[in-house]
Parts: structure tokens; sequence; C-alpha cells
């Protein structure tokens, strides 16, 4: 049993977190996953899908995508937090697979106008950890995140991950070639560090 003092700072604490977590949408966005609902719909970007949720007698879960609708098929073994674990990941593939194209043509865009480096292959997955990734033979990858920001923002990151192609790091020549090809990155920047926490299945 906490101490009458021990306690009252453990109070004052919990009161302090509680206050800091209302008054922080960041915060809230980053700890309080979105359910999904069969039938609803959800936009990511300029684009509106609606979700079909259905659950049948399988091993593992499934998504297919019919136009703009996204037909998820969920294995009825798991608990409710798994469930929607797994439809946030489903989505986020079918609906990375439909921008796909798109994001292609804008990544051979800059690249055949600014920078003429070779492309391995091009990627959009779910990563929490950063926005895109580039390998030195390479591989550009992409989190399927930012396909919820502006096109412009999406530009930035992949002008981002196409300039490791020439500098494999984040050095003042890195940032030069950035701004030589993007001369208001940072405003890009600023929406991503503003806005990020929303970009999010």
């Amino acid at each position: 049993m906490p101490s009458p003092e021990r306690k009252h700072h453990l109070e004052r604490f919990e009161r302090w977190v509680t206050e800091q977590f209302n008054a922080s949408p960041r915060l809230q966005h980053q700890f309080i996953r979105k359910q999904y609902k069969n039938g609803e719909q959800v936009t990511v970007g300029q684009h509106t899908y609606t979700v079909y949720i259905t659950e049948e007698n399988r091993k593992s879960h499934h998504g297919t995508r019919n136009g703009k609708d996204l037909i998820i098929k969920l294995s009825p073994g798991d608990t409710e937090f798994y469930q929607q674990k797994a439809i946030r990941h489903l989505l986020s593939r079918l609906i990375a697979h439909h921008r796909k194209p798109e994001i292609e043509e804008r990544v051979f865009y800059w690249n055949d106008h600014f920078f003429n480096k070779e492309i391995n292959g091009i990627r959009i997955k779910l990563n929490q950890s950063n926005w895109g990734s580039c390998s030195s033979k390479g591989n550009i990858n992409l989190s399927s995140r930012l396909l919820f920001a502006p096109s412009e923002v999406i530009d930035y990151v992949i002008v981002h991950e196409l300039a490791h192609l020439i500098e494999m790091n984040h050095s003042p020549k890195f940032w030069k070639v950035v701004e030589d090809v993007m001369p208001d990155y940072q405003q890009k920047e600023k929406w991503l560090k503003q806005h990020g926490h929303l970009c999010r299945f």
C-alpha cells in the first residue's frame, strides 16, 4: 500500500497525464485506433472507398478490391483487437495496390526529369517508423500512410528518397540536392510534422 504522500504524487501525475492526453489530438490519434465497421466509407487522399467486412469459416484473413469496394473476409478465431489490426493491414495493402501505378508514375517523372538514376523497384507498404526509404540498389520503399497526404507532399517524399541515390545520408550535400529539385521542400516537411499523425489506417 503506497504511503499517503506517494499516493498524492501518483494522483497528481495521473491527473497531469490525463490533462496532457485530452489536450493533444496528436496523442489521441496515436493511441486511439480507428474501429472499422461494415459498410463504412474510408477516404484516403482523393479516393473514397467502401469497406465491406464479413466473417467466414477460414483459417486466415483475406481482402480483395472490386473498384472502390474493399471486401474484407475475417477468420472468426481472432479477438476483435486482432481482427481490427488485420483490417488495417488489409486495407493498407489493397489501397496501396490500387494507387501503386499512380505512385510509380510520379517516381519515374521525378527521376527522369531530375535524377536519371536506375530504379530497381518501388514498394508501398504499411510502415509506421518512416515515410520512405531508399537502398543503394535503387529500391524505393514508401509508407502506405503517405497515401493520406496531399500529392505535393507525396512528391516531396519521392524526391527525398531519390536524392538518396546521389547522397546516401542527410548531409548538407543531400539537402542541397533536395532543395535544387524542390526549393519549397521545407513546407512539405512542416506539413508532415503537423499532420503526419493523421495519416494512418
